[in-house]
């Protein structure tokens, strides 16, 4: 289903393509925590091991194109027309990618043996690399059989299925992007297909109060676009009374270079700042950060 053309663009860029439409791509944090460089803010913040994360998709089609994105958002539209894959076979194949891809570490003098060992055997699915996860159509198929096979599952929606959120199977932590204050900033930031887009994402807020899972709301922060309005975050993250609220800089890489200047990219001191007026308003706390990233995170 990904013609030839993308699928050697992808895998130029280090993805490993699984089967019809799902792909797989090592975090540079995990690279980082085998070189004993440090972890990801995730680790930090929520316990996973960055060493044994399974960065993955089931789906590399997104029904909204970021400006923020630095993924190659332009080419990956392809759509479930001839079915998809079973959803063990995707987790067979990431799996079987991944420790080819980290195959490498095993001849590198710097890194540390035991995690190495450790990365063979992942057990935390980023459901998050590449497009839309929402759209591959068995998704709470995926989400139970990583369960069973004793992972946890962290799973990325960019909020504009709500009707699939609301009887999809709970991962271990929801994520929901909330990339803009007000209807006019979603629409040029995130540049969505459908035209009821701020309706659903208010109904995908609605929804995540259902879930007994972890939850946390992901405000991906662009320099001169949405770093304004902390008001109006402070009423969606009341909508949806998440468990977290993380505030992250967007980053100037990949092919968002190509579309935002690098200073779009907020400093950590300009993040912080912000966080600080959305946590008062929100009555959402600062409870931890990382410089690193470029990331804050409020806690009921």
């Amino acid at each position: 289903m990904i013609p030839e053309k993308l699928r050697k663009e992808l895998e130029h860029q280090q993805y490993r393509i699984v089967g019809g439409h799902s792909a797989v791509k090592i975090c540079e944090w995990t690279r980082k925590s085998l070189r004993g460089e440090g972890v990801c803010y995730k680790e930090r913040f929520y316990g996973i091991r960055s060493h044994r994360c399974l960065q993955m998709t089931p789906n590399i089609t997104c029904d909204q194109a970021c400006l923020f994105c630095w993924r190659v958002i332009e080419k990956t539209k392809v759509f479930f027309s001839k079915g998809c894959d079973e959803p063990g076979d995707i987790i067979d194949g990431c799996i079987r990618e991944q420790a080819k891809l980290l195959s490498g570490f095993g001849g590198f003098e710097g890194t540390d043996r035991r995690k190495f060992e450790e990365a063979k055997k992942p057990n935390n699915a980023a459901i998050s690399l590449l497009g839309e996860p929402l759209l591959y159509p068995r998704i709470s198929e995926l989400i139970e059989g990583f369960h069973r096979r004793g992972f946890t599952t962290f799973l990325v929606t960019n909020s504009q299925h709500p009707e699939i959120l609301e009887r999809i199977a709970e991962p271990t932590q929801l994520y929901i992007s909330v990339d803009a204050p007000d209807r006019e900033t979603y629409r040029l930031l995130d540049r969505p297909a459908k035209r009821d887009f701020w309706e659903r994402l208010l109904e995908s807020l609605d929804a995540m109060r259902g879930f007994s899972c972890r939850r946390v709301l992901r405000l991906t922060l662009v320099k001169g676009y949405n770093m304004k309005n902390p008001e109006g975050y402070a009423k969606l993250i009341e909508r949806a009374s998440p468990d977290f609220v993380e505030l992250k800089a967007y980053m100037h890489i990949g092919e968002s270079m190509k579309r935002l200047p690098r200073e779009a990219m907020p400093l950590h001191e300009e993040v912080r700042e912000f966080s600080e007026r959305v946590s008062e308003l929100s009555g959402y706390p600062i409870k931890d950060e990382q410089r690193e990233s470029r990331v804050v995170l409020l806690s009921r």
